[in-house]
């Protein structure tokens, strides 16, 4: 088991810790105004919003994604609290409140002058990535000069503190299959969707979104026959696609995926949401709903396995990736915790690392967020 507390518990330079993620609507009325500010700028007509807005209307109008959000913050504080530093954390959204201008802006009134970000997404790719470091820029840039400095904390998807709760929760998932099909189940990995350019440009070198899921998947297949003294058979499976028809986009999709399975006769099956840090609408729609339905009338038992969430391991992880990158900020050669073949992603983005397929941003990435003349 990983030792998250072995790290040296300076946090100098940093005086906060920002939680940067995708937010979520928390009643009805919110559904269509979030979608709206999602699908900004691409033409969506409002057909289409009506439709991705009925499956909120399942949930009340209420994505989970928010209040996990608010679990992982009481977490992580409890975490800082227990084995410090004691550091002030921050939550801001991109789509939705807390909007991240807002809390830039508030952590400014607040005197914060350096800040370590965590975005709610494990992995690179535009989406995940680039876009989250353009949103920081602006929105530092409306925060005015006197604005924190921020550093985004490198990729998390082969840490220990993310990997091993889903070995975990995948274990957990498979024992709640029947006895009979129980060892012929199959692991199958999901993730979201993306263009194949986006996935081919992802990374400073390219192709990282599935090079990187598809180690995420194989440490969580490995942990689980560890565990139990027997393999499991895997997949790298994708879902959630939201584009037009004539773009291509990754697959196989989970719900063709499971009836291949099946007609392959493969008894069983396990969803494994390793591409989501938290419960989504796309896990509790397109996985809890969609893809069950799809196992159900296929007479296919399936199973999901919990996301990492707010796990305590994970907790401790993004404390040791706030340590971490502050003693390299000070000079210092940290260890850097990473399973696997990959290792430990790098700090800081390259200038062209990630770019959006639409041709539009400033590219800067994370050179751009230390420029506040403090």
């Amino acid at each position: 088991m990983h030792d998250a507390h072995a790290t040296s518990a300076d946090p100098a330079p940093f005086d906060a810790l920002l939680l940067l993620s995708f937010g979520g609507p928390e009643g009805p009325d919110e559904v269509i105004p979030f979608l709206e500010n999602v699908t900004r700028g691409r033409g969506v007509p409002p057909e289409r919003l009506a439709e991705a807005g009925a499956h909120y209307t399942l949930f009340g109008g209420v994505s989970p994604i928010n209040a996990q959000n608010r679990e992982l913050i009481a977490a992580i504080e409890k975490e800082f609290a227990a084995h410090g530093p004691a550091l002030p954390v921050y939550w801001g959204n991109r789509n939705w409140r807390p909007y991240l201008d807002d809390t830039l802006r508030r952590m400014t009134e607040d005197g914060v002058r350096r800040a370590a970000v965590l975005v709610t997404s494990a992995y690179a790719s535009y989406s995940g990535c680039g876009q989250y470091h353009e949103n920081l820029i602006a929105a530092r840039a409306k925060a005015g000069p006197q604005a924190p400095r921020l550093d985004k904390l490198r990729h998390y998807f082969n840490h220990p503190g993310f990997v091993e709760p889903l070995v975990d929760h995948t274990l957990e998932a498979l024992a709640r299959l029947p006895e009979a099909v129980r060892e012929g189940a199959r692991l199958v990995m999901t993730t979201h969707s993306v263009p194949t350019v986006t996935a081919a440009t992802s990374g400073p070198g390219g192709n990282a979104y599935v090079t990187q899921h598809q180690e995420t998947a194989r440490l969580v297949a490995e942990g689980v026959a560890e565990a139990l003294g027997r393999e499991h058979a895997w997949d790298l499976v994708f879902q959630s696609r939201s584009g037009p028809p004539q773009v291509p986009w990754l697959e196989p999709d989970v719900n063709d995926h499971l009836a291949a399975l099946h007609a392959d006769g493969v008894p069983a099956a396990v969803l494994v949401p390793i591409g989501f840090l938290s419960d989504h609408m796309e896990v509790v729609y397109d996985l809890d709903t969609e893809a069950a339905r799809t196992a159900a009338d296929l007479g296919l038992p399936v199973t999901r396995a919990a996301t990492t969430g707010a796990d305590p391991r994970f907790a401790a992880a993004v404390r040791e990736l706030l340590l971490e990158r502050a003693a390299a900020l000070r000079g210092g050669t940290p260890a850097r915790c990473a399973l696997g073949a990959l290792g430990a992603s790098h700090d800081v983005c390259p200038v062209g690392c990630c770019p959006d397929p639409r041709g539009t941003g400033d590219g800067r990435r994370g050179e751009a967020l230390l420029d506040a003349p403090r």
